[in-house]
């Protein structure tokens, strides 16, 4: 048995009993409303409340440039809100050792598509397990098995990319704080609350050994009270983008009632706050830029619907009303996007609402 770290919350290594992989929790959590294999095989559940935070910010490459600049946060603090409440959170970086030097990590778009590849993979028969003695949710898996599921989705990985991914969300820490008219929550935890390995000690790097990470805590909760949805998760894994991807999770937590001819309104300054995504913009057009390139692919990949509008004496196919709200100035201070839902995420939507209210019932 074997470890990569050597920090308390990797190192107390146990495996889960075997119910925990038999466990009704684990089975609802992996039961999908499809027609056949190749529907479920795209399938993976979103949680609305983690999916919705700013939790994977700082790109490498901007990290990188806050380096050389000097300017490297020692703490990252976003400001969300979720339902009324107000959320802030405070992320800590990783610090890992490598060749002599410590490097601080934040977890970035690297760390985004290994979690989300991770909760695929939970959905699968004998990988997702959920500990009742200490209530926790968690996934088994190697590391040859995570780098496949990557490339499948046109994300490869290397080895040493996909360990060092798991160590920096072994080792970042994030603090929420809640509040709404009713209640305060406060909550402190490492993205992974546990990281372990059990591999061949005559190889240094074995890909097949198996690895065990237990999920956020947010995440647990969700489980235990069903509070997930069911999800086009190969769409999702395709886009191009990170703020795609995020905007995508997004209107699956939100848009619950995306039916045809419904719209759904959203502010340039919420998809600023909520995603933490717009930060490394020295601009609000090159930002909105971003935003509406986002959009546009959305369209593209069958998620909304793209209206036709007559601009300037021509009809335009647009993905996407836009309503910019002026300052005093005439300069932008936000801008109100109304979108639609194509019929590809209509009946996703619906699907997931029908599987939703199945599984409450079982």
């Amino acid at each position: 048995m074997s470890s990569p770290e050597k920090s308390d919350n990797e190192n107390k290594f146990a495996p889960p009993p075997m119910e925990a992989f038999i466990c009704k929790q684990i089975d609802i959590f992996q039961s999908f409303l499809c027609n056949n294999d190749e529907q479920r095989e795209k399938m993976s559940n979103a949680i609305p409340l983690w999916d919705c935070l700013p939790l994977y910010s700082v790109s490498r490459q901007m990290a990188h440039k806050m380096r050389k600049e000097g300017t490297f946060p020692q703490l990252l603090i976003r400001n969300s809100q979720y339902k009324g409440s107000k959320i802030t959170i405070e992320i800590q970086p990783a610090r890992i050792l490598e060749n002599g030097v410590v490097t601080e990590y934040y977890p970035g778009g690297n760390e985004e598509l290994i979690e989300s590849a991770l909760r695929k993979i939970a959905t699968l028969q004998n990988h997702g397990y959920y500990d009742e003695s200490n209530p926790s949710y968690g996934v088994t898996f190697s590391i040859f098995q995570l780098r496949k599921e990557l490339k499948n989705r046109s994300h490869t990985r290397s080895y040493q990319e996909i360990v060092l991914s798991l160590r920096i969300m072994a080792r970042s820490s994030i603090e929420i704080n809640a509040e709404n008219k009713k209640t305060k929550i406060y909550d402190v935890c490492n993205y992974f609350s546990r990281l372990s390995s059990v591999s061949r000690v005559d190889l240094e790097q074995d890909p097949h050994a198996r690895w065990y990470v237990e999920f956020h805590p947010l995440i647990t909760k969700a489980l235990r009270a069903i509070d997930y949805r069911q999800f086009n998760y190969e769409l999702m894994m395709s886009h191009d983008t990170q703020l795609t991807r995020w905007l995508h999770k997004y209107l699956v937590a939100k848009f619950t009632y995306a039916a045809r001819g419904q719209k759904f309104e959203i502010r340039f300054s919420t998809i600023k706050r909520d995603s933490g995504l717009l930060e490394s913009f020295g601009s609000h057009r090159k930002a909105m830029q971003y935003v509406r390139k986002a959009l546009a692919e959305l369209a593209n990949k069958g998620i909304l619907e793209p209206k036709l509008l007559r601009i300037n004496d021509q009809e335009n196919l647009i993905p996407f009303d836009e309503a910019k709200i002026l300052g005093e100035r005439g300069q932008i201070e936000d801008v109100v996007y109304t979108l639609y839902p194509a019929g590809k995420f209509s009946s996703e939507s619906k699907q997931a609402n029908a599987n939703l209210n199945r599984l409450k019932e079982k």
